[in-house]
């Protein structure tokens, strides 16, 4: 953990004596767009972005996956940082940075922008052509890559179709809050009273998220939107790393019947188990956060299997 200061690097944990020990997340810096048609200053252009992702983060996941479904491997590179965040922040140790050739993604940041200040995240969205952060806001990104790429993507593949967009966005400002963000809410709270309003705020929605899902295949009825995969990407960490480390504990998502199972519907969709890495999930949050787990033992358990019959396809059927 750390960020920048000026362009020069801090390493220390996250600052919550000011919010009585909440944990409370930083916007993101870098809001700028990528259009068809260039109108934003950056045009949609084959090989000319590249993203920067750790298989680790579920925020940097969700452009994996969508990258996958929407068939722009060979139109957006990518570079995987590796899973331990160390003293540096995240670091290119096991994969090299192919673009930069840089030993750091806070050093990809201030050579976009010397000056900068904030938390170093990812993804990135970096602009080859004029060495520039473009976005390192996962919940645009994902919206550029499923409209702005289909010159050279599968156009059939729309995860923000204009007439699910009121409750997409809907849905979407209730997961965000309570259930992606609750999470770290959670787990980085340093006073007990903001731990537990997470805390109860989570498990509401996971108990509302477990009747919806009860009727519907998906949360928007029997088509996959975007909703799906923001909530996804927390669910598949959820058992292994944010029961314990992060003290969610009151429920399991396997003593979910229909979460577990709408999870495992969304992890056998072609091309996404290969977005998904349980051993960088559990190596990076396991040790990059001593101050949570200061052995930085990794548990072995739990057993977890994605790719058991999941037969949700009966409730689209019973639906319609």
């Amino acid at each position: 953990m750390g960020k920048l200061v000026d362009g020069v690097w801090h390493h220390g944990w996250y600052d919550t004596k000011s919010t009585r020990g909440a944990f409370v997340r930083a916007d993101s810096s870098f809001r700028d767009r990528v259009t068809r048609d260039g109108s934003s200053g950056f045009e949609a252009e084959a090989g000319r972005y590249h993203l920067y992702v750790s298989l680790a983060c579920p925020w940097a996941c969700r452009t994996l996956i969508v990258r996958k479904l929407k068939k722009l491997e060979e139109a957006v590179s990518i570079s995987i940082v590796d899973p331990l965040m160390g003293e540096q922040g995240w670091a290119f140790t096991d994969i090299p940075d192919t673009v930069n050739g840089l030993s750091y993604l806070h050093q990809v940041y201030t050579a976009a922008k010397p000056g900068y200040t904030g938390r170093v995240t990812v993804p990135v969205l970096f602009d080859k052509r004029t060495r520039q952060i473009v976005n390192n806001e996962s919940a645009e990104i994902i919206r550029m890559l499923n409209s702005e790429f289909d010159d050279f993507a599968d156009g059939t593949v729309d995860l923000y179709p204009r007439p699910l967009r009121a409750e997409i966005d809907s849905i979407n400002a209730v997961v965000y809050d309570t259930v992606n963000n609750g999470v770290y809410r959670a787990g980085f709270a340093t006073a007990q009273a903001a731990y537990e309003q997470a805390f109860d705020a989570l498990f509401a929605t996971l108990d509302e998220l477990e009747r919806r899902l009860a009727g519907s295949r998906y949360l928007v009825g029997d088509r996959i939107t975007e909703a799906d995969w923001r909530l996804f990407t927390t669910l598949v960490r959820f058992d292994a790393v944010y029961v314990s480390h992060f003290k969610c504990n009151l429920r399991r998502l396997v003593d979910y019947p229909n979460l577990w199972g709408y999870t495992r519907d969304l992890y056998q969709v072609p091309g996404v188990a290969e977005t998904v890495s349980l051993d960088h999930i559990k190596r990076h949050y396991f040790m990059s956060h001593p101050t949570i787990n200061p052995t930085r033992i990794v548990p072995k358990g739990p057993v977890l299997d994605f790719t058991t019959a999941h037969r949700r396809g009966a409730l689209s059927s019973a639906s319609s």
